[in-house]
């Protein structure tokens, strides 16, 4: 038994958090894992994984040994795959993080029709709305919509992306348009809590400075899905990300306002780490994302 196939099963066994687990999702018996991760222990002469019979931990030798080991099997393996990529063989998983607003809106549709046409690969998508650590934590590829500023990714941008503050007609009858940013203080509105900004909305000046400005409201909430609704309602003001609120815009349920403050230069990127070897899935992957939002835009 060679030392890569059993340094897999040990990086299997950790990112599925138990023998368990991984077996299932690697289809490989609970017991020839824990054969694999016994002989990589003796091999090296250290314990990597703490086990009882509920859980297991890693050692401080299994965090040093993971870290390098998931690093090397992705650089074997985007290597393989970019040989069978010359022979036009792309196939495989990808790892992909996302924010639950992404795959939310019309535009997470794109992941669906990837699916469609690329059947031999395997998308595994993990939804969350925080910035995951792409090599820490194993992930192939994440979708972000933000300003990017992390320079240690390799991102593409998809398409651009814009905040938009948005009132009901009725609630603007009611309390008035705001005409500057700060207006918005002494005005209802509603807290988006899985924007990074929270109770606190961006705004940029003219010369792009950015400010930002406090705000109150009757609603917080960690869904922008829920903050349009209540936003229509005339319960107040919220900022969303243009492709949500673009529905309720052009029906009228919706005004935008305070357009000449919003933040520019932001978008949706397709960000994955630095690497020697490209895997073909994930360049394949990227492209179809970047030519999906090329023929839908606007």
């Amino acid at each position: 038994m060679d030392t890569l196939t059993r340094m897999r099963a040990f990086v299997d066994v950790v990112e599925a958090e138990g023998f368990s687990a991984a077996a299932r999702k690697i289809g490989r018996s609970k017991a020839l894992l824990s054969k694999y991760v016994r002989e990589l222990e003796d091999e090296l002469g250290a314990l990597l994984l703490n086990r009882t019979t509920r859980q297991f931990s890693l050692t401080e030798a299994g965090h040093i040994y993971y870290k390098r080991a998931s690093e090397l099997i992705q650089e074997i393996d985007s290597l393989a795959e970019s040989v069978r990529n010359s022979a036009g063989d792309v196939r495989g998983r990808i790892k992909l993080t996302a924010p639950r607003t992404f795959s939310d809106a019309p535009i997470g549709q794109s992941l669906i029709d990837f699916a469609k046409e690329h059947p031999d690969i395997v998308l595994d998508i993990q939804l969350d709305d925080r910035f995951v650590d792409l090599v820490e934590e194993g992930f192939d590829v994440a979708i972000r919509i933000t300003r990017l500023e992390d320079s240690s990714m390799i991102a593409r941008r998809l398409a651009p992306f814009s905040l938009k503050i948005c009132g009901s007609p009725d609630l603007i009858k009611r309390v008035g348009r705001p005409e500057k940013p700060q207006d918005l203080v002494k005005l209802p509105c509603l807290v988006d809590t899985n924007g990074r900004w929270l109770a606190n909305w961006p705004f940029m000046r003219e010369n792009g400075e950015l400010f930002s400005v406090p705000v109150s409201g009757p609603i917080e909430v960690n869904s922008p899905l829920t903050t349009r609704a209540a936003a229509i309602s005339g319960l107040g003001f919220a900022p969303l990300p243009d492709f949500i609120a673009k529905p309720a815009l052009a029906s009228g349920e919706l005004v935008s306002v305070l357009d000449e403050w919003t933040p520019r230069g932001g978008g949706i990127f397709a960000v994955y780490p630095h690497r020697r070897y490209l895997p073909a899935k994930i360049r394949v992957f990227v492209d179809y994302l970047a030519q999906w939002f090329k023929q839908h835009e606007g």
